[in-house]
């Protein structure tokens, strides 16, 4: 006679329990075993991210930014600051475009910005509907997508670099400076500029990727950890430079200030030189405080994202990642309020476009009526 098999005091109530509490979560149908209905709960958060699991979502249960596996909340966030991103850059495409007026160099550098944060938020919104129609998304269409992306956002940060040095040049050599600038120089180093930024964007394309080799991938896929390193580095470089550019915008501005203080106080003597001087150091500060603020906007952008690509792990969670490249893509979207909208012949054709169209809107039921 065959014993009947022992069990412990403390097994037979514990998977008691846990065989209730499964047929109360989930009841599964008269023909289906339990370790079927087990299999269909949905799994784990990824990585311990703080959102929901992905399998809860009908697209797939992918981990986004470069996994190809399906969309992420994260992702319909980057979609988001895409969509922003492209329409505020299209309104600043648009009135350089309508504007004759608006033909100089320093606008055709506005206007390389804008067109490659245009780019940038068209990659953002065409990588979350690729992720939405393709589950999985195939190697190709991933490769295009990063390579999108990696042009746009370099052709972002140098057509930056471009402005700021056009902005010192203008300030140091006031006198030659814009004789010596003009606009089919402009134009060749624009063209220079987006050959370098396209070229650097197909090398995903032409086989610098870890797709072959994930365990050489970096938290940026498909890039390689040595290729995020390499970019990483070329931010930080590029961001020292700029900052390095504007101190010296800065110390050149404070030098004009005084020496236009003396001057006037040489030139008249009779009257109080004070209130000239004041308004000049007032103005200089301002323009101070403004710079400081464009440095601030783009350190607390980028930096934090290149400096986790250079030391960062792709075991690491994914979240962290999206934490980064958030506030990086949202640069793009600070980018055409601060060089576009705030430039006063560009809210002069805007406020021009603006009530133009009013005009021509508020005269159509006029015109209707007087037919009648």
């Amino acid at each position: 006679m065959v014993p009947p098999p022992t069990q412990s005091p403390l097994e037979s109530p514990l998977d008691l329990l846990l065989h209730t509490s499964a047929s109360t979560g989930s009841s599964p149908s008269p023909g289906t075993s339990p370790s079927t209905a087990t299999d269909a709960s949905p799994p784990p958060p990824p990585d311990g991210s703080p959102w929901p699991p992905n399998g809860s979502w009908p697209m797939g249960r992918g981990r986004g930014l470069g996994g190809g596996e399906g969309v992420s909340p994260w992702d319909i966030a980057l979609c988001a600051a895409g969509t922003v991103m492209a329409c505020e850059n299209a309104l600043v495409l648009a009135v350089l475009c309508c504007t004759p007026s608006l033909r100089a160099p320093t606008f055709m550098l506005i206007g390389s910005l804008a067109l490659a944060d245009l780019l940038a938020g068209v990659g953002l919104v065409a990588n979350f509907v690729v992720r939405c129609v393709m589950d999985p998304v195939s190697d190709a269409v991933a490769l295009c997508l990063a390579g999108l992306l990696l042009s746009a956002f370099s052709a972002s940060a140098c057509s930056l670099l471009a402005i700021t040095v056009d902005r010192y040049l203008s300030l140091y050599n006031a006198l030659t400076y814009q004789a010596e600038r003009t606009l089919p120089f402009t134009c060749g180093l624009l063209a220079a500029l987006w050959l370098t930024c396209l070229g650097i964007g197909a090398l995903p394309a032409m086989g610098w990727h870890c797709l072959d080799t994930p365990d050489n991938c970096s938290v940026l896929s498909p890039l390689t950890k040595d290729q995020a390193a390499g970019l990483s580095v070329s931010y930080l470089f590029l961001f020292s430079f700029i900052l390095h550019l504007y101190l010296q915008i800065c110390r050149v501005a404070f030098r004009h200030a005084q020496q236009i203080a003396v001057q006037r106080h040489i030139v008249n003597n009779a009257g109080s030189p004070m209130p000239s001087a004041f308004c000049l150091m007032s103005s200089t500060r301002k323009g101070v405080s403004t710079l400081s603020l464009i440095l601030a906007t783009f350190a607390f952008c980028w930096v934090p994202l290149a400096v986790y690509a250079m030391v960062a792990d792709p075991t690491y969670p994914q979240v962290y990642t999206y934490y980064l490249a958030l506030p990086a893509a949202c640069h793009s979207a600070i980018n055409p309020v601060v060089y576009g909208f705030r430039n006063p012949e560009i809210q002069r054709s805007l406020s021009v476009a603006y009530t133009t169209y009013l005009r021509s809107l508020f005269s159509r039921p006029r015109a209707a009526s007087s037919n009648v």
